[in-house]
């Protein structure tokens, strides 16, 4: 990997190692066998639906016109390539995490069945060589770059013989999105602070907790140092401006997020008073309204649905990363739990616009990942 900034990227992460908080407990205690039975089957009736479908495809030549199936091989599913990933990694996640008997066994056939059919070394050539083609250097990213290597991550956190045959199958495509992300940073210029899946905070997020769990400190550091670049000086943070009509990620919340993975726990308390000062003290929750979904038939407002869980989450950890006697986590929590509360009632299967993805975001949510 060739960055100037390798050196002083490798000292960032000796130097914050020892400070950071330990990785969450790997637990679903929160979740159920029904809610985690209801989240695997909008997964398994995603994973492998072709239509309807919304790709992002450059064609190169008339031959590249190709259904979806045909252009992607292991994630052609769930509306969108991004989407078919979450959607592995929620079924991987589940068989993870959930303890023996919590989900029926035929179901848990049916879930490890899926992974079976998509993780093939036949369905993961077929997606490098989408990758490999001209025109082609920013499919996916960084968002569902980031969230293969979420997939991968978790398959490596799991000590089970299948999970180890799925990454092994896996990793030639791993490689792939790591020469494409290992590319890209050092030529950003500037963090990109949207709402929907450009934004780089959260994929630095994810990215991130990648790295630590490979072990690959390369990848690591040069994260680190990018995100104290954009973002150590940040100050006011406009939450009032939030949400924007389509948002699944909140750009103030998600850079907290990012950032108490990176500073040790004094230094993020005193950061996130400067960067988040309306945080209140008193434990209130109504500090921060839930998004309003209008139509959930509507692929783009129901985004909002997203955000109420991708913030809760934010909340949470948020609020876990300041001192135990840091008077702002009562207000975090509280607010964590409406935004959850109000997330989880509206994951359902009655439309594909959000039944395809949403389950995804729960489970991240009620699962602690």
């Amino acid at each position: 990997m060739k960055h100037s900034t390798f050196a002083r990227a490798l000292l960032l992460c000796a130097a914050l190692a020892a400070a950071l908080p330990a990785a969450p407990a790997r637990a679903a205690d929160a979740l159920d066998g029904e809610l985690a039975t209801r989240f695997a089957r909008l997964a398994l009736d995603c994973v492998h639906r072709e239509y309807p479908n919304k790709i992002a495809h450059v064609l190169n030549r008339a031959a590249d016109a190709r259904p979806p199936a045909s252009l992607h091989p292991a994630f052609y599913g769930c509306f969108d390539w991004h989407s078919a990933v979450h959607g592995h990694w929620m079924l991987v996640r589940l068989l993870h995490v959930m303890p023996e008997g919590t989900l029926p066994d035929e179901l848990r056939k049916e879930m490890i069945a899926a992974l079976d059919q998509s993780f093939t070394p036949e369905a993961v050539a077929g997606e490098i060589e989408y990758f490999s083609a001209d025109h082609r250097a920013e499919f996916e990213r960084p968002y569902g770059l980031a969230w293969l290597l979420q997939l991968t991550a978790e398959l490596r956190e799991w000590n089970d013989l299948q999970a180890k045959a799925w990454l092994q199958t896996l990793l030639p495509l791993e490689k792939v999105v790591l020469r494409r992300i290992e590319d890209w940073l050092p030529k950003l210029a500037y963090p990109i602070r949207l709402g929907t899946h450009n934004q780089s905070m959260f994929a630095f997020g994810l990215m991130l907790d990648w790295a630590r769990t490979a072990g690959d400190q390369q990848m690591a550091g040069l994260l680190i140092e990018r995100s104290l670049a954009f973002h150590r000086g940040d100050r006011n943070c406009p939450l009032a401006y939030e949400p924007s009509g389509e948002d699944f990620l909140s750009p103030c919340l998600m850079e907290a997020d990012l950032m108490r993975r990176i500073l040790p726990h004094e230094e993020f308390a005193s950061w996130l008073e400067a960067f988040l000062p309306q945080i209140p003290r008193d434990g209130s929750a109504d500090w921060l309204a839930v998004g309003i979904v209008n139509d959930p038939s509507d692929g783009k407002l129901v985004h909002l649905d997203g955000l109420n869980l991708s913030r809760a989450w934010n909340l949470r950890k948020i609020a876990e990363a300041l001192p135990a006697n840091d008077k702002r986590r009562a207000s975090l929590l509280a607010a964590a739990d409406v935004h959850e509360k109000e997330g989880l009632a509206n994951v359902t299967s009655e439309h594909y616009e959000g039944g395809h993805w949403l389950a995804s975001f729960a489970t991240y949510l009620v699962t602690e990942r």
